[in-house]
């Protein structure tokens, strides 16, 4: 079983940053995309940023220039650095990681990890 374990959520006011981490453990055979997805009270979840085993990331229109998605792959760890916040980013952020079993893959997600952002 993999297990993912999220970090850095917390209030912040308009203008500032976070930087979340979603570390991936336990009987980890290969990682291939990792993202971020968020969910606003009363909306549906949404991608924020994902980036492949490769490098290559892609980001939501409304996070572009502000938000980045970095990996860490020794660490199995995937990283969300959140400049400029503004109080539509407050939701709970979600990582999510897409796994191959050395059978088959499966998708996983972390606990959340809630981020407001005061105006």
């Amino acid at each position: 079983q993999v297990q993912l374990v999220e970090s850095g959520g917390g209030l912040v006011q308009a203008g500032g940053s976070l930087r979340l981490s979603c570390a991936a453990s336990g009987n980890i055979f290969s990682i291939d995309a990792m993202g971020w997805y968020r969910q606003a009270p009363g909306k549906q979840r949404e991608l924020v940023a994902v980036i492949t085993s490769a490098g290559t990331t892609n980001y939501a229109d409304s996070v572009k220039g502000r938000f980045t998605i970095s990996r860490d792959n020794a660490k199995n760890t995937v990283y969300l650095q959140m400049n400029s916040l503004n109080p539509e980013d407050t939701a709970v952020y979600y990582c999510n990681v897409d796994h191959y079993s050395g059978s088959y893959y499966e998708g996983l997600w972390g606990q959340g990890t809630q981020v407001t952002v005061s105006s």
